[in-house]
């Protein structure tokens, strides 16, 4: 009810909004470019920034532009796959049986990705979210995985997507040899207050929403509040318009905001 309220056809502060309506930060333009680049060279890619800064959603609006005919993408999340879980969750992905050993289903992994390239002419991307989380057998393993013929030819493109602490990880001496093979790497900064802005306007815009739903004073507290994260405007006002509507409000302003804000601190 509270969206009619607004005169919102749709949520768009929803975090599964369709990436049609992406909105193009400048974390987002830059990183875009450089996906483009790897989609068109093979290689690996190195993407950090804090929780909810719009990594995965770049991610995913990439993805999501590319021929289906050309291109085969995997996505993997790390955040609980121990390492045999991982390798099920590859095989799963590629659409082959899963082994009850490790080393049967690498070897069955790296021969259809050769299937796809070689015989398919297939393009295939491999996401590996929260990859900070990843074990160094696994990072062996990937960097194994990505040329393993004397050519050193790239098979497939790899992209880890983590928290910045990614980074300290991959320098570590033992992963030196995989560091060297990153050709693209980018940390998101977060989204800026003019951004800010534009992107709650905009959303608003391609829901049809009732001009003018949030004053000034507001996008200032939610600027403060948000801490770059896109992830927690989009709770923020999300919140906010659910206390708007409660109280009758037109208007979402700055205390509204402090109080959405408080309410999501205390869970």
């Amino acid at each position: 009810m509270y969206l009619s309220y607004f005169g919102m056809e749709f949520n768009p502060f929803d975090k599964n909004i369709d990436t049609k309506h992406s909105f193009e930060t400048e974390d987002f333009k830059v990183m875009k470019n450089r996906l483009e680049f790897l989609r068109d060279n093979k290689g690996l890619a190195l993407v950090t920034g804090t929780s909810g800064v719009g990594k995965t959603f770049c991610i995913r609006a990439f993805l999501n532009s590319l021929n289906p005919n050309l291109f085969k993408a995997l996505y993997i999340s790390m955040s609980t796959l121990t390492v045999m879980e991982f390798y099920r969750q590859l095989c799963l992905e590629l659409g082959i049986e899963c082994g009850n050993k490790k080393i049967v289903m690498y070897r069955s992994i790296q021969e259809h990705i050769v299937h796809l390239v070689k015989d398919k002419r297939m393009n295939i991307i491999i996401c590996v979210d929260e990859a900070q989380y990843l074990k160094t057998d696994i990072i062996n393993d990937l960097k194994m995985l990505l040329n393993f013929e004397i050519d050193s030819k790239n098979y497939f493109s790899l992209i880890l997507i983590g928290q910045p602490n990614l980074n300290t990880i991959l320098n570590r001496n033992i992963h030196e040899s995989i560091r060297q093979r990153i050709s693209i790497s980018y940390n998101f900064i977060g989204i800026s207050k003019d951004e800010l802005i534009n992107y709650i306007e905009s959303r608003c815009k391609v829901a049809n929403s009732k001009p003018g739903i949030i004053s000034e004073d507001a996008f200032e507290t939610i600027y403060a509040s948000c801490g770059g994260s896109i992830r927690v405007v989009n709770n923020i006002i999300n919140k906010c318009l659910t206390i708007a509507y409660k109280k009758e409000e037109p208007i979402i302003n700055s205390e509204i905001v402090i109080e959405a804000y408080n309410d999501l601190l205390l869970g």
